[in-house]
């Protein structure tokens, strides 16, 4: 995971972008006590995410452009792993599916402008052994 130290300025810029993203949509569903107490969950999971996220920007073939990579591999780790996770996590809740599309977007928009950051500021892949 040496990646993500050689990485960590986009992963952390990336990581405020999706902060950012989550405070205007958690603004309209969240207590400003409440967001408070989800702060630092939020900071971890959106570090985490950009993190995982870079390394899968580095090990993208580059069968296209570097920006078509960038946001299709956001696109498919997203519709992959996120949507599912979020409609059985959520659904089993008994959350309406007008509430779980709004968290889907949501987490659509972080990733997309997460992959675009670290994209646009520049990764670094690690040295090969």
């Amino acid at each position: 995971m040496i990646y993500i130290v050689l990485n960590l300025v986009p992963i952390l810029i990336a990581t405020l972008a999706g902060l950012a993203i989550g405070a205007v949509v958690w603004r309209q569903a969240a207590s400003d006590a409440a967001l408070r107490r989800l702060l630092p969950v939020a900071l971890v999971a959106e570090f985490w995410l950009a993190a995982i996220l870079a390394g899968a920007l580095i090990l993208a073939p580059p069968r296209g452009s570097a920006w078509t990579m960038a946001l299709g591999s956001a696109f498919v780790i997203w519709i992959g792993f996120v949507v599912p996770a979020l409609i059985v996590t959520l659904r089993v809740r008994g959350v309406r599916w007008r509430a779980i599309g709004t968290d889907c977007a949501h987490w659509l928009a972080v990733m997309l402008v997460q992959a675009a950051v670290m994209q646009g500021w520049g990764l670094i892949a690690p040295p090969v052994s």
